[in-house]
């Protein structure tokens, strides 16, 4: 399926270079003199469109997704015949991470504004009345209704860490938080300094399911011979700047600069992946092959694990994994980026139900 908006905006991104090219082509740009080494022609095929996320819709046979650009953010629902309807847009923040009511009339979502923070907010079964039900220095995301509680709402939140001139920096370790929309009770269900537990699920038993993976956000502690390094390499510093601008300034003269100044460039493309707000490069992620999947090797490391927390404690289910969903029948559908399993939510029964490429996230309908 194909994004009648999304595609609206990259035709309108075509056109609006069309209209343009007069000044970077032919006689336009001897008149404006203009230099084509210094205004690059930009490729309406890089427009970055971003699908942030997908989920079963307020019917069936419908689903919800989210989408963003560099300019604006929306939600839109698709219905079983590929018809769309725009719910919700606006270029004040991005909306990401939808999750529907089970009785449909409402949408939980993760607000961006910018900068590191996201607050939670709910939105209305038609895309209005919008509203945040949660604020403060905070990084929450992944809403997910809890089975059975009609105002309740589990999702990961990490607290935002200023330096000294107030700006936001680091962030700490998700841990995983409840929170009742109508009374403003927060409750934290699960939290490791170590790890990150991501895209928190409530099953219909009341077990809580959750991605755990390392954190990797730790403050360094400052060595003494730091400051000594940066002064000892700071000419070569200066050395090396002088000589990129100058490999820069023959480029735009029409002139061929050293080879050996500035980075190398690879003719492989980078593919990647944005999953849980980081940025992974594909041909650089960790592939590794387990034993029942040796055509389909994880994207992530063997570390990312799925968690299922009941009384009874703590159970790994499985391991490089990068998204998972509940289904309506309890059943756990996850993937570790090139194959999709379902298991009856203890890891008893596992069974592989598709092998493909770059998954990125999973939804069950």
């Amino acid at each position: 399926m194909e994004s009648v908006f999304g595609r609206s905006l990259q035709d309108r991104a075509v056109e609006i270079q069309n209209r343009r090219a007069w000044k970077t082509q032919g006689f336009g740009a001897q008149f404006m003199g203009t230099n084509r080494r210094m205004m690059p022609e930009p490729d309406p095929n890089d427009f970055a469109i971003l699908l942030t996320s997908v989920t079963r819709g307020r019917s069936a046979g419908e689903l919800l997704y989210s989408l963003e650009t560099s300019d604006i953010s929306g939600v839109f629902a698709v219905d079983s015949d590929g018809g769309e309807q725009r719910l919700f847009h606006t270029a004040d923040f991005r909306v990401r991470d939808l999750a529907v009511h089970p009785d449909g009339t409402v949408i939980a979502a993760s607000i961006a504004h910018g900068g590191m923070t996201a607050n939670i907010a709910t939105l209305n079964g038609i895309g209005s009345d919008l509203r945040e039900v949660s604020d403060g220095d905070s990084l929450d995301m992944a809403p997910h209704w809890e089975p059975g509680q009609p105002h309740r709402l589990v999702f990961q939140s990490a607290g935002i860490g200023r330096n000294a001139s107030g700006r936001l920096s680091e962030r700490g370790p998700f841990a995983v938080q409840r929170l009742d929309i109508e009374s403003g009770e927060l409750e934290c269900l699960a939290e490791d300094s170590d790890s990150d537990l991501l895209g928190p699920q409530m099953g219909p038993d009341g077990s809580l399911y959750y991605v755990r993976r390392p954190f990797s956000h730790k403050p360094t502690a400052a060595h003494p011979l730091d400051a000594l390094k940066e002064v000892a390499l700071f000419p070569f510093q200066v050395a090396l700047g002088f000589l990129a601008f100058v490999s820069m300034f023959a480029a735009f003269s029409g002139r061929k600069g050293p080879e050996w100044i500035g980075p190398r460039k690879s003719n492989e493309a980078v593919q990647e992946m944005n999953i849980w707000g980081e940025t992974i490069p594909i041909p650089r992620a960790v592939s590794e092959k387990h034993s029942s999947d040796a055509d389909a090797p994880s994207l992530v490391p063997s570390s990312w694990q799925l968690v299922r927390q009941s009384s009874t404690g703590k159970d790994v289910l499985a391991k490089g994994i990068l998204s998972f969903d509940i289904a309506p029948d309890g059943s756990v559908l996850y993937s570790g980026g090139r194959a999709v399993h379902r298991s009856d939510g203890n890891a008893r029964s596992v069974e592989r139900v598709l092998r493909a490429d770059m998954i990125q996230q999973i939804a069950a309908l």
